[in-house]
């Protein structure tokens, strides 16, 4: 009873997010400015900012669900006076169906996603089949998924549900921009894939 009562609450916090999320796209992704590249989980935003400051001609988003770390992400931003670089407080999915009908992801990156190890929660990883489907609607032609993780069961499951998309190949392919963030030192040993949008 307590639980169907929160329901609607729960439905209208969501479709708050959903809106300012849409805000910030719109002001961001524009018909002339439509295609970005994405981070999914960017964490406290080392990667992309270093990925940023070497590609000024590409508008770069990163997206986290925790709002310390997008906090600290846009700290860097800031230090770095990067135009090309924005991070948003947003769930992928939530912020997949806020983004304009203009918006063209051109590249992609999950780098050492949360692998939820128990069979169980194999459900709440990022990269499923739904997920691949819906990027898809949204990808500019060619556009390549960069998949890093440290966790070899997860990359098992990545391969498999790109070798099962009828949206994505796997490629043979060198990684486009290293940068050595300090969980990818941690992490120590790590395998990589790349994916690439099929052709119509």
């Amino acid at each position: 009873m307590h639980s169907a009562n929160l329901r609607p609450e729960y439905a209208g916090l969501l479709s708050e997010r959903r809106d300012t999320v849409r805000a910030r796209l719109e002001a961001l992704i524009t018909p002339g400015n439509a295609r970005f590249l994405w981070e999914v989980g960017c964490g406290h935003g080392h990667f992309l900012t270093a990925y940023a400051a070497a590609h000024p001609e590409k508008l770069c988003v990163g997206v986290d669900l925790v709002g310390e770390r997008i906090a600290r992400a846009e700290r860097k931003r800031q230090r770095a006076h990067l135009a090309n670089l924005h991070f948003i407080r947003a769930d992928a999915r939530l912020f997949l169906e806020a983004l304009p009908p203009a918006a063209m992801i051109s590249e992609l990156f999950i780098l050492f996603p949360d692998p939820w190890p128990k069979s169980r929660h194999h459900k709440h990883r990022v990269l499923q089949p739904r997920f691949l489907e819906q990027v898809s609607a949204h990808a500019a032609p060619g556009c390549r998924l960069y998949f890093r993780t440290d966790h070899a069961p997860y990359f098992s499951h990545a391969q498999t549900v790109v070798r099962a998309s009828a949206q994505w190949e796997l490629v043979a392919e060198p990684w486009p921009f290293e940068f050595e963030t300090v969980f990818q030192r941690r992490a120590g040993q790590h395998e990589s894939l790349i994916a690439r949008l099929r052709d119509p």
